[in-house]
């Protein structure tokens, strides 16, 4: 620097052999003076003909002006603009900037979204004010050779992190490559996946032994085996990978899964079993265990039925898997009829074939009853005072079982009743001799009334 350059200058005169001390006699005292004074001027002179000169520094300091009339230009303006931006959001709430919605949910409302855009171009002009101060100052400081170090320093701030960002992404680029081609390898094949179970699901591919209703499910467990696969192959090249950090949250995890998530597994493994058994499909009516009604859900973990009483009821795959399943929709898809039966006890003063013509009578009666194939009568027990009779009726309607059950009953009484046939077991008691008949009164013949008690009297073993 020129501080340096004049201090070489005065070291140089100091140094020189006119001026040492064993050479000093009096009358060279004055031609030392005058050396010395020598090179100073001319140090004096070779610093001020170096850019510090008079006219080096008025120019310099008129760019030092001028960066410091740009700096505050330019935060005005900045600040007026920010001004201006602010306005046009708020002219324009509901209008261009409007509530984030999905059908009816709004997620993030119109006032939220301004509120965000505020605070997003607030921070945003500090950080550009921040910005245009440090490289002011950088290029102030770079105007005099006095302060050059303090500007390579600022600069050198900036520029270090930068280039060290630089160094690291070009060493990074070839694990950068070999992701990008497991990965578009990786989605290629889940396309050609979906194209193929696609395909299956709609009958235009037939394998043979594979349904098309397992197409959906075996190509969600094949995406996820393709996924883990894939993250499995690219976890290593992963920036951080390697480090301690990684492999603790890994050990986190892994200790996570193995004590929270059996339950969890479990289900999702007996989800998978109930698939491929094929034991119901969605929209199907079944009863599970105690429960009836309709699928309207199945996935890996939970099987969703919606009851006759319009009751959503949420049961884990693992709790279905354990228990039995009827399904009442899957003979009917199949193309044959479900048989709904129900037993009716009469007693054995009733023909049995009058019982089972009664019987059939009040199936065929019945809504969604099937007249072909026609209905039967099983006699299922002799019990000590009345015959079991179960009438088995056919329907290709087992989403109506509940309706068709209450009109079959009713259908029984009736016929019943119309033919005088008393269905008075098995816990009914009554003295028939003189007691008024149990049936309705629309089923009576006109005037009819009920017949006295017959009592016989007996005197010491005779009649009286």
């Amino acid at each position: 620097m020129k501080s340096d350059l004049f201090m070489g200058y005065v070291l140089t005169a100091l140094g020189s052999g006119s001026f040492r001390g064993d050479s000093v006699k009096g009358d060279t005292v004055g031609s030392a003076a005058d050396s010395v004074v020598g090179v100073i001027s001319k140090g004096f002179d070779s610093i001020f003909s170096q850019p510090s000169k008079l006219d080096y520094i008025l120019l310099h300091g008129a760019l030092f002006i001028l960066l410091t009339f740009l700096l505050v230009f330019l935060i005005r303006f900045l600040n007026r603009f920010t001004i201006r931006l602010h306005g046009f959001v708020r002219r324009n709430r509901g209008v261009i900037i409007r509530s984030v919605r999905i059908k009816n949910l709004e997620l993030v409302s119109a006032d939220q979204l301004a509120t965000i855009a505020f605070k997003s171009v607030r921070i945003l002009r500090w950080a550009v004010i921040i910005f245009l101060v440090y490289l002011y100052l950088t290029l102030a400081f770079s105007l005099f050779v006095w302060t050059e170090l303090v500007a390579q320093k600022l600069l050198g701030y900036v520029l270090s992190p930068l280039v060290g960002i630089a160094k690291a992404v070009i060493s990074y680029l070839p694990n950068v490559f070999y992701i990008a081609v497991v990965v578009v390898v990786a989605r290629y094949v889940l396309k050609l996946m979906k194209l193929i179970f696609s395909k299956i699901e709609d009958k235009t591919i037939t394998i043979p032994g594979f349904p098309e209703e397992w197409a959906k499910p075996t190509f969600r467990i094949a995406t996820f085996l393709l996924i883990v696969f894939v993250l499995v192959i690219i976890f290593p090249y992963l920036p951080g990978s390697e480090s301690a950090a990684a492999k603790g949250v890994s050990i986190f995890l892994a200790v996570l899964l193995s004590l929270g998530s059996s339950s969890a597994i479990s289900n999702i493994i007996a989800g998978v079993v109930i698939t491929y058994m094929r034991s119901f499909k969605v929209g199907d009516r079944v009863k599970i265990n105690d429960i009836t009604g309709d699928i309207i859900e199945h996935n890996f973990l939970i099987t969703r039925i919606k009851t006759v009483k319009n009751e959503e009821i949420t049961m884990p795959n693992s709790l279905v898997l354990s228990g039995h399943v009827t399904n009442y929709t899957a003979i009917v898809r199949d193309g044959n009829p479900l048989i709904l039966y129900t037993s009716v006890t009469i007693g054995y003063d009733a023909p049995w074939p009058k019982v089972h013509e009664l019987l059939i009578a009040a199936a065929l009666a019945t809504e969604n009853v099937l007249h072909y194939p026609q209905p039967f009568v099983l006699q299922t027990a002799l019990d000590d005072f009345y015959v079991s009779y179960q009438i088995n009726a056919y329907t290709n309607s087992p989403s109506m079982m509940q309706f068709i059950y209450s009109a079959l009953h009713q259908n029984i009484q009736d016929k019943f009743f119309e033919a005088g046939v008393e269905i008075a077991s098995p816990h009914y008691y009554s003295i028939r001799d003189g007691n008024r008949t149990t049936m309705p009164d629309k089923f009576l013949e006109d005037g009819y009334t009920a017949p006295p008690f017959k009592v016989r009297m007996e005197q010491n073993g005779k009649p009286g």
